[in-house]
């Protein structure tokens, strides 16, 4: 079966991850490509080719898109793709103009609440929302935010798409703690080995607020100023965190190691994992730094809440209360024990709820109903 994924570009964002994750533990019968259509520097299209996906590049702006509807339409003919599955708004709606004079279905997921996005995307992902066959969503908030913004429609409600809930996983196999690994990336970032280290992997954009992030780091410091921190990524927010951090006096607690293609030895090496985001969908990287036995303390942005239970796998709190990210932060670091108990039940929770291996089964499952039908649900 031959599946086409669309998506906006290949950075090294969640849901580029997971074509790339899933794409390479599926079973062999399925037959995967990908177009994008806007470049990042430090993507992923080369470990999408290495693994079997045969990857083409369409330059375009947003708006631009719709003029390659009939590139995409030619790809599909040419290649006899047997299903579209497009990621994110964008690449939705071109889907769903793609699909309209072929006879072959669309699954469209999404990894965001829709109010999150800006008013032109908002609007053309509604008002062509129903015209895929299957919409996946990453997450109970993400569910629920497809069935508020379907009550007004300007199409009948018979034409409502099938709605299927498949939680984001991560491979419980590679994400595992390598303690070489994470020793060998303290020493090279001059951390002493017994320091705590506090994390995240992300994108530096105003999404994430990792201005706030600093600002609880700075606050974790006046208490426990051996801690270390560590930001994964990069993004068009790096240079205003660069000169917070810089005008603090605290750059020697601070490491900015850019975007890694592997990020399991820097999760390897920390001992928590803080997210400071306003909104989500359900992060990858997170689960990821879950999987490695890391707890987490975060604000329960989107799924987030779905998957840390307080006091369990760590603490999370309201978005408007990150404020509460430093106490969380520095209860972990003063109870050895309770910090050692959530790290256990981290990797646990990601283990029987959230691994990759159970959302590729879902996956297929989706992908199998048109395999038995050939055609359109």
């Amino acid at each position: 079966m031959k599946i086409l994924h669309l998506i906006k570009s290949l950075g090294r964002g969640g849901a580029e991850k997971l074509i790339l994750e899933t794409a390479a533990v599926h079973q062999k019968s399925f037959e995967f490509s990908c177009i994008h259509f806007y470049h990042r520097e430090g993507n992923i299209v080369e470990e999408m080719e290495q693994i079997g996906i045969n990857v083409s590049f369409l330059p375009s702006s947003n708006l631009g898109l719709f003029k390659q509807i009939s590139l995409v339409r030619k790809y599909v003919i040419e290649n006899k793709i047997d299903l579209i599955h497009a990621h994110l708004p964008w690449a939705g709606i071109l889907g769903r103009f793609v699909v309209r004079k072929l006879d072959i279905p669309l699954v469209y997921t999404e990894h965001n609440t829709w109010d999150r996005y800006k008013k032109i995307t908002y609007w053309a992902n509604r008002l062509t929302f129903k015209k895929q066959d299957v919409a996946i969503a990453v997450s109970n908030e993400v569910a629920l935010s497809f069935r508020l913004n379907s009550i007004l429609s300007p199409f009948k409600i018979e034409e409502k798409p099938k709605l299927k809930l498949i939680q984001n996983g991560v491979n419980k196999d590679k994400f595992v703690r390598n303690t070489e690994e994470g020793s060998r990336i303290r020493k090279s970032l001059s951390i002493p080995k017994e320091a705590f280290v506090i994390g995240n992997v992300a994108v530096f954009r105003m999404q994430k607020r990792l201005w706030l992030w600093v600002e609880q780091a700075l606050e974790i410091l006046k208490s426990e100023p051996e801690v270390h921190f560590v930001l994964v990524g990069a993004g068009p927010w790096r240079e205003q965190i660069e000169k917070q951090i810089e005008e603090s006096g605290k750059g020697s607690n601070f490491h900015l190691v850019g975007l890694q293609k592997d990020v399991l030895p820097f999760l390897s090496m920390m001992d928590l994992f803080m997210i400071s985001s306003e909104y989500e969908g359900l992060p990858v990287a997170m689960l990821e730094a879950m999987s490695c036995e890391i707890p987490v303390v975060s604000t329960a942005a989107g799924g987030i809440a779905e998957v840390i239970s307080h006091g369990e796998e760590g603490f999370i709190c309201e978005v408007e209360e990150y404020q509460e990210l430093a106490r969380f932060a520095l209860n972990l670091i003063n109870n050895p024990t309770t910090h050692q108990e959530m790290s256990k039940s981290a990797r646990r929770k990601v283990v029987e709820l959230f691994s990759l291996q159970k959302m590729v089964m879902q996956l297929e499952e989706v992908y199998s109903e048109f395999r038995k039908t050939g055609t359109k649900g």
